[in-house]
């Protein structure tokens, strides 16, 4: 089972970009896929987590500018960003575990099972 993410690019202040994470060899049921964030020098942070049959979570730099789609089909979660900012220039990560986290557990690292690549983000000024 790997876990890919895609959609990282270069983008200027204010514009959008669409990050997709998808699980090949194994279709989860009921799953939490978090997306977290590393800056260079700096911690890894949460940035959001889609919760299947459940609320989704987002951490309060992206309340309002991230959302969460989700195509069942090809087993894909998709994160839409829109008005990035230079901030968030990091590598993104998705991981998941197939349990359905409670809220206070989406933003521990160490509830995923499996882990993406990493995809890049640069947000230009």
């Amino acid at each position: 089972v790997q876990l890919q993410a895609f959609g990282g690019g270069l983008v200027q202040a204010g514009g959008s970009l669409r990050l997709s994470c998808t699980a090949s060899g194994r279709t989860f049921s009921r799953f939490t896929m978090g997306w977290f964030r590393q800056a260079p020098g700096k911690e890894r942070e949460f940035v959001a987590a889609f919760r299947s049959g459940d609320s989704n979570n987002f951490a309060n730099f992206a309340k309002g500018r991230f959302t969460f789609s989700r195509d069942i089909a090809k087993n894909v979660v998709y994160l839409q960003m829109n008005n990035l900012r230079p901030e968030d220039t990091a590598v993104y990560y998705c991981a998941v575990t197939g349990r359905r986290l409670i809220t206070s557990s989406v933003c521990d690292t160490g509830a995923y099972d499996l882990w993406g690549q990493g995809t890049q983000v640069t947000v230009s000024s």
